[in-house]
């Protein structure tokens, strides 16, 4: 019988992991990702590709956050059955301290995302605790934990539907990929949960996405089952659809498809799918009793020779400080744009608050006329960072506000990730303003655009408030210009039809 497992390794154990996985991405994901650049045609998309694989091997370097939504933490517990324990505190304590740990280390501090009391104040705790611990009684006398963090960005694109048995599961998979947006920002792994209950089919589509990448060796040895089948029909047909990288059009949505399944009842069909976006985060250890786990670095040298630096040649230089609703109305579809000067934040909370604000005939706090908004949430500095990591949230939680932010503050453009909806695009073209799409997944790279950085109202919102950043050279897509087009519309429709596996639904 092995020793007892203690108190302050497992916690140590935690803490060390949810560290570990804020900067390094999985090698076999990075290496996945790098090939996925290689094979790119459309040139949005290896761009994105290029920023994001450029941001992870900063990050790796730097030991900083490789998204500036360093995710609730989600543990899977396999407990041995003859694991002995020498300690006080409860799992789920143990768990929740070594988060805290984690989350609150001085010299990488992680954002707290996590908000108590989530149908009411929501209150945020602070530490991002409490931890989301899934347990499993297994046979043995060891412990085998799985830390993942886990982007709301990508959590909010879940989906579930009680299929009947009769049902085409791919042809639901397809019809609802498109349904998700970019907001989960691809290319990342899908996993697909199938039978069981309704929970258990959610639980098994996460735990599917926590295995590695390994979609082309199953390619090159072929299935052995029907989901090693489902998974190579997903794989290709999900990459036909041409969404692609940050969903502006490509030949990659998907590095990989994940399945698990489990017997069901006859009347049912549950399926569940989870995707894993760009900032993949997620380790794996065991303890015995013999110590804490010992999570060996990664070599730089696994990561593809890939760099991006600003394009000097073909994006255009843009001065925030002298913008006029003319210029923004002059951008084209796709043109890239490297902002220079100040602009300021501001994300759900801020936003709420800003709309309430107005119905009530308050002053706001700070003077959107001829400004941009930035919708981000940063990481702390450290050191002498001004700012920690600070990418773009998903654009379209701000879309019941645009009109109004457009129409009664001066704003005239918005910065954020993925697409928007058909009432903002409707604003924006109504008010001849844009839309600018900054990369998810590059959050450090980002960050280092950012020369100052200062909270200028709302202060009591936390990572929320609305911040003043001066910016060099920050890279930014024109995704809606002023005209209503958007290029998550247009990209992905161009390379679905190049692609030519799926045909385009008849209107």
């Amino acid at each position: 019988m092995s020793a007892p497992i203690k108190q302050e390794d497992f916690i140590a154990s935690i803490a060390d992991a949810f560290q570990y996985i804020s900067y390094y991405h999985p090698v076999d994901y990075i290496q996945a990702l790098g090939e996925a650049w290689q094979r790119e045609q459309s040139p949005a998309a290896k761009d994105a590709i290029a920023q994001i694989l450029t941001n992870s091997r900063m990050c790796a370097e730097g030991h900083r956050p490789i998204c500036q939504d360093t995710g609730i933490a989600v543990v899977f517990l396999k407990v041995g059955m003859n694991v002995r324990w020498d300690a006080t505190m409860s799992v789920q304590d143990m768990v929740n301290e070594g988060v805290r740990r984690a989350y609150n280390d001085p010299d990488n501090k992680l954002r707290a995302s996590v908000l108590a009391d989530p149908a009411g104040k929501r209150i945020n705790t602070r530490d991002n605790t409490p931890a989301v611990v899934h347990y499993e009684i297994v046979p043995g006398d060891h412990l085998e934990v799985i830390c993942a963090a886990k982007g709301g960005g990508s959590e909010a694109k879940s989906k579930f539907a009680m299929l009947n048995p009769s049902d085409d599961l791919v042809e639901w998979v397809l019809k609802t990929v498109p349904t998700m947006g970019a907001g989960w920002c691809p290319p990342g792994i899908l996993g697909i949960g199938i039978g069981g209950t309704p929970e258990k089919a959610m639980l098994l589509a996460k735990e599917a996405i926590m295995a590695p990448v390994d979609i082309q060796a199953l390619k090159a040895r072929g299935p052995k089952n029907r989901a090693e089948e489902l998974r190579l029909e997903l794989y290709e047909k999900v990459n036909a659809l041409g969404i692609g990288a940050q969903g502006l059009g490509g030949l990659t949505t998907v590095l990989d498809v994940k399945v698990l399944d489990y017997p069901t009842h006859a009347a049912n069909l549950p399926v569940a799918m989870i995707p894993n976006c760009a900032a993949t985060r997620h380790a794996h250890f065991h303890l015995d009793g013999t110590g804490p786990a010992r999570l060996a670095p990664p070599s730089l040298a696994d990561w593809p020779a890939v760099t991006w630096t600003p394009d000097l040649q073909s994006a255009t230089r843009v001065d925030l400080d002298t913008l006029t609703k003319a210029q923004v109305a002059s951008w084209q579809p796709g043109q890239k744009l490297l902002l220079n000067g100040k602009m300021l934040t501001g994300r759900d909370a801020a936003h709420k608050r800003i709309a309430d604000m107005l119905a009530r005939g308050e002053k706001l706090p700070v003077d959107f006329t001829n400004r941009v908004i930035y919708y981000v949430g940063p990481v702390d500095p450290v050191r002498d960072e001004v700012v920690g990591p600070a990418g773009p949230t998903t654009a379209t939680r701000m879309d019941k506000f645009t009109r109004t932010m457009l129409e009664q503050t001066g704003l005239i453009a918005m910065v954020g990730k993925a697409e928007r909806g058909p009432a903002a695009i409707e604003a924006i073209k109504d008010n001849q303003s844009a839309y600018l799409m900054a990369v998810g997944g590059a959050a450090y790279l980002v960050a280092k655009a950012i020369k100052s950085a200062k909270v200028v109202g709302f202060a009591d919102l936390g990572m929320e408030a609305i911040y003043e950043f001066e910016v060099r050279d920050m890279p930014v897509t024109v995704a809606v210009d002023a005209t209503g087009s958007a290029v998550h519309i247009t990209g992905p429709t161009e390379w679905r039809i190049k692609i030519g596996k799926i045909p385009l639904a008849k209107a």
